[in-house]
């Protein structure tokens, strides 16, 4: 992919029910200057009760539809994708009109390196603004509509990153599907939009999330500009409703994107932050119990067992065995791969993930899974203070759960009665 040989770009637009906007956006694609023979839309229709008709365009464009089942952007998007041809896939919300020079701009930063592309989104009042009104504000300036406030949070976190150049694991939190492009390529390999979301929201973030993992390089691009009718979000909706509306993404988000920051501590997710792998065919089961109940701790972990005869013994929905799912292995943050079982003291394996890539001992080793998609991560042995892993070959399940400084009950008192503690049988 060069500038002086653009590529074929792809535009899928899902849509319901508001052909005043969807009218705006085709007509603004119609005023792109990237080559127009090069450009296909896809307008994918969620379930409205008349197909859109896109009329007769300067490009290629088709209308696929799918069953009104509720709110199924995610749904939508993929089946656009799945119809249309480009090298390239530009995702734009049927309310958000393109700039002239936005495909280009695309483009030139997927040339550059890029492999997922956030355009700006800015915001005007285009409700009264017809395809005519449109045509002169976009290519001469004149009768423009009122321009609306930007989301500083938004431009906060794009300064902060040098565009997402310099972004963390938390680069998904500033991915907007409205305005988001991204190769075929890196689009196949994670597999499209998770179809479970079905309500607004956050469907942009775990795609994003599984892109990043991926390995793939963000960019936001200022010069790719596009017009969101009306203002953000989080300025058109009332205070209850957005309580609800962001508890409502917070718990869909929890589902599917591990890490602290999407869904705290304590719980027991299908998706874990960290997968560890356990070779436990040489070990008896109780050295894997020990193994597992040490590596649990503290951790939003899941593990799997090659043999696995433990796991009835355990009977835990983070104990499993044989090798975790492809869709485990695209969201977990770090892995793990053990070729016996260990027991770690002094700290947890979530703590260790702090300062992944990180090997503790001769077997336990944690790797960042986005690092081990991009070749990098190699890992030193390195001395974490104060935590070890240690091969537990002779452990004893009944002292090491029953020794005397773990905490026990507090009794005010004991009538004679009482029987004396049973405690475990001797070793």
């Amino acid at each position: 992919m060069t500038p002086e040989e653009p590529p074929p770009v792809s535009v899928v637009v899902p849509h319901y029910e508001s052909p005043h906007d969807l009218d705006l956006v085709l007509t603004a694609l119609e005023l792109q200057d990237h080559p127009l023979h090069l450009l296909d839309v896809v307008v994918a229709d969620d379930g409205s009760r008349t197909l859109p008709d896109p009329g007769p365009r300067p490009y290629a464009v088709q209308v696929v539809a799918q069953a009104d089942d509720g709110f199924r952007a995610a749904a939508a998007r993929n089946l656009g994708a799945g119809a249309a041809r480009g090298a390239v896939l530009c995702f734009l919300d049927a309310d958000t009109v393109p700039e002239p020079g936005y495909v280009s701009a695309v483009v030139r930063h997927l040339a550059d390196g890029a492999d997922l592309v956030v355009g700006r989104r800015r915001h005007a009042d285009l409700r009264a603004i017809s395809p005519g009104r449109l045509r002169r504000w976009l290519t001469g300036g004149s009768d423009a509509p009122e321009v609306l406030e930007e989301p500083a949070w938004l431009a906060e976190a794009y300064a902060r990153t040098d565009d997402l150049r310099s972004a963390g694991d938390d680069a998904y939190r500033f991915v907007i599907s409205a305005v988001l492009s991204v190769s075929r390529r890196l689009f196949e390999e994670v597999g499209g939009f998770e179809e479970a979301f079905g309500s607004y929201g956050g469907e942009d973030w775990e795609f994003a999330h599984r892109c990043w993992l991926r390995g793939a390089e963000f960019v936001h691009a200022p010069d790719a500009v596009a017009w969101h009718d009306g203002p953000d979000f989080a300025d058109r909706t009332p205070g209850a409703e957005a309580l609800r509306s962001r508890n409502v993404e917070a718990l869909a988000l929890a589902r599917f994107v591990p890490g602290p920051a999407t869904r705290g501590h304590g719980l027991v997710w299908a998706y874990p932050d960290v997968v560890v792998r356990l070779d436990d065919s040489a070990a008896s089961d109780a050295q894997v119990v020990a193994s597992v109940a040490s590596l649990l701790t503290g951790s939003d972990c899941g593990v799997w067992l090659r043999r696995g005869s433990a796991v009835e013994v355990l009977d835990d929905p983070r104990v499993h065995r044989g090798e975790p799912s492809a869709a485990v292995l695209a969201r977990c943050r770090f892995r793990v791969d053990l070729d016996r079982p260990v027991v770690l003291a002094g700290g947890t394996l979530q703590e260790l993930t702090d300062v992944a890539p990180v090997q503790v001992g001769e077997h336990l080793v944690v790797r960042r899974t986005r690092d081990g998609h991009r070749g990098e991560g190699r890992v030193a042995v390195l001395d974490v203070p104060g935590v070890t892993a240690t091969d537990p070959q002779d452990v004893d399940l009944q002292r090491r759960w029953g020794r005397e400084d773990h905490r026990r009950p507090v009794r005010l008192q004991r009538s004679p009665e009482d029987p004396p503690s049973a405690g475990g049988r001797p070793g």
